[in-house]
């Protein structure tokens, strides 16, 4: 029947595992949370508080309430590489240039009396960027204006045209 020796008839062929991707980065406990799976490490978003100037009376000159906020982009983790160019485009006049090209992001709050309700304001910019880079835009789809919107736009147009030929007839 089978003889060992002779070659296989139908030999099956040998699974290619294909290689594993790379595993995300694990999320620390303490992590910010950007929305869309995006986060950055609480020790890569940098404040610095300074006195802020504005209502606040006695307060103002004491405290330092003004929140920066500087993030390395590339400290913001799970943001698909499209994203990140949306992001870039997006940021406008919070992006910060750097040697390596990439650069920084940086928000600055100070409307609030408190130094904790100006850290989250800065928080909350910087989500509402990440969000709305990593959003994607609905391509806009080209239409006409079907025949019968053509129709009442020219009817229009002939009853207000009548209307003014019937004012100027009044007068003549």
């Amino acid at each position: 029947m089978n003889d060992p020796r002779s070659p296989n008839p139908n030999p099956k062929p040998i699974p290619r595992i294909p290689p594993k991707p790379p595993a995300p980065p694990v999320r620390p406990a303490d992590a910010v949370d950007l929305g869309r799976g995006a986060w950055v490490a609480k020790s890569a978003a940098v404040f610095t508080f300074s006195r802020s100037g504005g209502p606040g009376g006695q307060n103002v000159n004491k405290v330092n309430t003004r929140a920066d906020l500087h993030v390395a982009i590339d400290a913001i983790r799970n943001l698909m590489p499209i994203a990140r160019d949306r992001l870039l485009q997006l940021a406008g006049s919070h992006l910060v240039r750097g040697e390596g090209g990439s650069g920084s992001l940086h928000f600055t709050a100070d409307e609030f009396r408190s130094q904790f309700e100006n850290r989250e304001a800065c928080l909350e910019r910087l989500r509402d960027l990440v969000t709305a880079a990593a959003t994607i835009p609905k391509k806009r789809k080209k239409t006409k204006p079907s025949r019968g919107s053509k129709l009442r736009r020219l009817d229009a147009k002939k009853k207000e045209g009548e209307k003014k030929r019937r004012r100027t007839e009044r007068f003549e």
